[in-house]
């Protein structure tokens, strides 16, 4: 006779459960959405992850965090964002060099 054994993590708190958003319409689109366009602010994030350059200009501060003020479920993870970007958001390739002294 063979027995199955079922195994189960126990890591204490179970994963949070994943919130599922296709963001194919919203990338490498240009800007064709803005923070009114979604239902949550894991949503928007989602959008950032999949495009850091943001042509939606959805971080506008740019910390790494899109439509901060959206409601539930969020996603404070920040996105890294290596490149500086203009008052539209729009990624400036040339960095700006201070004047010389």
């Amino acid at each position: 006779m063979i027995a199955a054994i079922t195994l189960t993590a126990c890591s204490g708190d179970p994963a949070p459960p994943e919130h599922p958003f296709d963001v194919a319409p919203y990338v490498h689109q240009g800007h064709v959405v803005d923070c009114g366009t979604f239902k949550a602010q894991a949503d928007a994030q989602a959008v950032l992850r999949a495009d850091a350059l943001d042509p939606n200009g959805l971080d506008r501060d740019g910390d790494g965090i899109a439509c901060p003020d959206l409601p539930e479920p969020k996603d404070r993870k920040p996105v890294h964002r290596d490149f500086m970007t203009d008052v539209d958001g729009a990624p400036i390739i040339e960095p700006i060099k201070p004047p010389p002294t």
